[in-house]
């Protein structure tokens, strides 16, 4: 049932190939009692006490919807796009990037310029001014300490094929979420023919595909596997919690990816106003500090927060991710999806 169900997800995910025209928003129809809608991959653990926080400090009532694990990032979109003529959300806040470019590809994103986007680097905001991204998380390879000896520890993508960890092995579905930014990326830096190749030895190499990120940190901390590729929250709280785990950072040209959450307005949304403020707020120092400081430990990207330090300062954090074009990643989404369902990643056998 379950991989029916994803296979109606992915087929939604390749019909999607309309380019439609939006332009800024619009204050027609905004309601007079004050209420902002937003849709976020955050983790509701981590969004929600922000969310609170900013309805309690504005008045402003926050309708937040949340996306699933099994789905992350991609039924969000996939609503976004389905409701473009008459939207009902005003923020979309994302917890990575491509899906979120790719938005403002489709012109479903209006321009903003918060006046707290300057704080960031040119890399982390939208050209056109349609998104900006702050928190990030990287791409690590979690592994359980009592399987594998500090020596032996896999040190980059290729590990996850070679033939002495057949069935020792996991990574989330690619269809979603930061796996799917992952793939997006890889498939810019290694080009198609080498991604279907190294997808076929994945399933070859019997490399678990779980339901997400957090699916696979708890495979690795339980000794079911012996260890995986997740993101620096889900391996943090686990860490957090005690159990068994380590992390090492991939190697610069296999998979060392940085991926910040991202913010943006959607074009001809209903509280337009409201919405800019909850914008503002995201990417407030605070916010930024939160996340950091938290369970998930985020990775600041404000050039005012150096002094924020995270348990990833010493894997080279930021200093270390592979550099990728985020156009080119976001408009190839198409094209990866294809290749993920040629490989069968869509399936269990």
């Amino acid at each position: 049932m379950y991989g029916d169900r994803l296979r109606v997800i992915v087929a939604m995910i390749v019909g999607i190939s309309a380019v439609i025209v939006a332009t800024g928003c619009s204050d027609k129809g905004e309601q007079p009692r004050k209420t902002v809608v937003v849709y976020t991959c955050l983790d509701q653990i981590y969004a929600e006490p922000i969310l609170e926080e900013f309805r309690r400090r504005t008045n402003i009532e926050v309708r937040a919807v949340y996306d699933a694990e099994a789905a992350k990032t991609t039924g969000l979109v996939n609503r976004l796009i389905a409701r473009r003529d008459e939207p009902d959300c005003d923020v979309f806040w994302n917890n990575e990037i491509i899906q979120t470019e790719r938005l403002a590809q489709m012109g479903l994103l209006a321009r903003y310029v918060s006046p707290q986007a300057k704080r960031f680097p040119a890399q982390f905001r939208d050209e056109q001014d349609r998104w900006t991204g702050f928190a990030a998380r990287m791409r690590v390879i979690i592994y359980n300490t009592q399987m594998i000896s500090p020596h032996k520890v896999p040190k980059g993508m290729g590990d996850f094929t070679l033939p002495k960890w057949r069935s020792q092995a996991a990574i989330a579905r690619p269809f979603f979420g930061t796996t799917l930014t992952h793939m997006a990326v890889l498939h810019q830096k290694w080009g198609p023919n080498r991604l279907s190749d190294y997808l076929a030895d994945l399933r070859a190499n019997d490399v678990a595909l779980c339901l997400g990120n957090a699916t696979v940190r708890d495979m690795v901390a339980a000794g079911e596997r012996a260890f995986g590729l997740t993101d620096t929250d889900d391996a943090h709280a686990a860490m957090l919690d005690g159990k068994p785990v380590d992390v090492v950072v991939p190697d610069a040209d296999e998979g060392s990816v940085l991926i910040p959450n991202t913010v943006a307005l959607i074009a001809n949304c209903p509280h337009p106003q409201a919405g800019k403020k909850l914008i503002d707020y995201l990417l407030s120092p605070e916010v930024e500090r939160r996340l950091a400081r938290g369970r998930s430990a985020q990775i600041p990207l404000a050039t005012d927060l150096a002094d924020v330090k995270t348990p990833w300062d010493k894997l080279a954090g930021r200093n270390k991710a592979m550099n990728f074009d985020v156009h080119q990643a976001a408009a190839a989404i198409p094209e990866v999806v294809a290749l993920l369902i040629k490989a069968r990643m869509d399936r269990d056998r």
